[in-house]
């Protein structure tokens, strides 16, 4: 399953935006309003729990500075990356795009690409907001 967020400006330049986004604590900004838990576990890892759905634990696993943040699940039942594209518009603002993949059988993604496609579209409305 693939799935990308619409592009959204930031009000901070590509550096900052990559520094805000390697930084598990500035995620809970980020998160939904359902948000029911959230953690920093270390400097590379957080969980996170939304109303009706399973506590996720996420890790950054690969960064490329400064255009690139790809957190990735660590539990093998639910197999994801979440990577977030960062490029700069002028050195005050930014552009970010959020994109999920994963590989679930078809059943699973029937019954999780909605909530998911909402979950990763309000991170990156959140992180226009910024």
């Amino acid at each position: 399953m693939h799935i990308e967020s619409p592009k959204v400006t930031a009000n901070k330049s590509e550096q900052e935006m990559f520094e805000f986004l390697i930084n598990p604590k500035n995620y809970e900004q980020l998160m939904p309003e359902n948000k029911e838990v959230f953690e920093v576990r270390d400097e590379k890892t957080f969980v996170f729990g939304l109303k009706g759905m399973p506590v996720i634990k996420l890790e950054i696993q690969e960064t490329r500075k400064p255009e690139l943040v790809v957190l990735g699940s660590t539990s093998d039942k639910f197999d994801f990356k979440l990577k977030a594209h960062i490029s700069a518009l002028n050195e005050n603002q930014s552009e970010v795009q959020m994109e999920f993949s994963g590989e679930f059988n078809a059943m699973m993604a029937m019954m999780v690409k909605k909530p998911l496609t909402k979950f990763i579209n309000t991170l990156a409305e959140n992180i226009g907001k910024l």
